[in-house]
């Protein structure tokens, strides 16, 4: 079975989205501060973790630091629950190793679809074994830094208002590095584009 692990310091959704998640026939660690998520992560070794940025203690930016910094849980797909959504954070969480957030309040169908395409990358990547830490390996394709930077998103399944508000970016830019990037590639869609990334990244 699937375990998740979810942090959140909020009592009320704390146990909806435990619910939610239960009812889907996942297993549900539930801890209500940083601290006791990283004693579960340790013990329990999650298959994803769901973890709030806002909370007392240890926000959400030090939890995602200390496991990163584990060896057994660096590679645990990780997203955050953020009631901020703001450009600016949510790019300092990607920066630190998040694979995706969710801005709250979070419906169910959000959650589940973000929830299973991570762990569908996850399994992916142990398959496939990429490494999305540095985009630098993409500039082999013959692309520029810049747009190295932009498919190692793309591989990742961001879209490009996404990507955009990781990277600075205006929107417009980043569907331009886009279709340089495919016609640099000679590929016409993202998933194409996504199995060469992923093959000079393995």
């Amino acid at each position: 079975m699937t375990t998740i692990l979810l942090i959140e310091d909020h009592a009320p959704l704390r146990e909806n989205l435990r619910e939610m998640l239960a009812l889907e026939g996942f297993r549900v660690l539930a801890a209500e501060n940083g601290h006791a998520g990283l004693e579960l992560a340790a013990r329990e070794h999650p298959d994803l973790v769901l973890c709030d940025i806002m909370m007392p203690g240890m926000d959400g930016h030090e939890v995602l630091q200390r496991l990163r910094a584990t060896a057994a849980t660096k590679a645990v797909p990780f997203i955050f629950l953020t009631a901020k959504g703001t450009p600016p954070d949510i790019r300092a969480g990607m920066n630190l190793g998040a694979d995706d957030y969710l801005p709250k309040p979070v419906s169910r169908n959000d959650l589940l679809k973000a929830v299973r395409m991570r762990l569908e990358r996850a399994k992916q990547q142990q398959r496939f074994t990429p490494n999305f830490d540095d985009p630098k390996p993409l500039e082999k394709l013959g692309i520029s830094p810049r747009e190295a930077e932009v498919l190692l998103w793309v591989a990742q399944g961001k879209g490009n208002q996404e990507i955009a508000e990781i990277l600075g970016l205006s929107v417009a830019t980043v569907k331009k590095h886009t279709i340089h990037i495919f016609e640099k590639l000679g590929v016409e869609s993202r998933t194409a584009a996504t199995l060469r990334a992923v093959e000079a990244l393995g």
